[in-house]
């Protein structure tokens, strides 16, 4: 839900994300990203949040196993691809969510650290994440 009242509805997967609808993430140059680029195209886990007035969506790249986000100014895209809050975890997959709680934004996240890399025995781990001064986000304070 968005503070305009508009509920909206991310997806991604083998027929739904980046590399089928390349136009969704933008380069820097304003550019689609190339359907072929893994480490930073969207695949899956589609999240979005709002901080200080502009809309995160963040996802899997998939096969590559990054957490990466892109920047936009409403919910609808384009977005521009702004980098990686994830490198790889021990386990198949890289879905989390981003929420704020009492003034602190955090990452939720899973892997397999646990069971040895058993990637069906996930799991949740908690990061706390935080934004520089041009709005990147950060697992470590700028």
């Amino acid at each position: 839900m968005d503070e305009d009242g508009g509920a909206y509805l991310y997806f991604g997967g083998t027929w739904g994300g980046q590399r089928k609808y390349p136009q969704s993430i933008l380069d820097k140059e304003g550019q689609p990203l190339a359907a072929h680029g893994h480490d930073r195209c969207f695949f899956e886990e589609a999240w979005m949040h709002k901080y200080n007035g502009k809309y995160y969506f963040s996802y899997s790249t998939g096969d590559t196993h990054f957490l990466c986000y892109a920047i936009g100014d409403n919910p609808f895209s384009p977005f521009t691809y702004a980098g990686r809050i994830l490198e790889p975890v021990l386990g198949w997959t890289t879905h989390h969510s981003i929420v704020e709680h009492m003034g602190k934004w955090y990452l939720f996240h899973h892997d397999a650290s646990l069971s040895g890399g058993k990637n069906h025995l996930r799991c949740v781990k908690v990061r706390q994440i935080f934004y520089d001064k041009e709005g990147g986000i950060q697992l470590t304070p700028a």
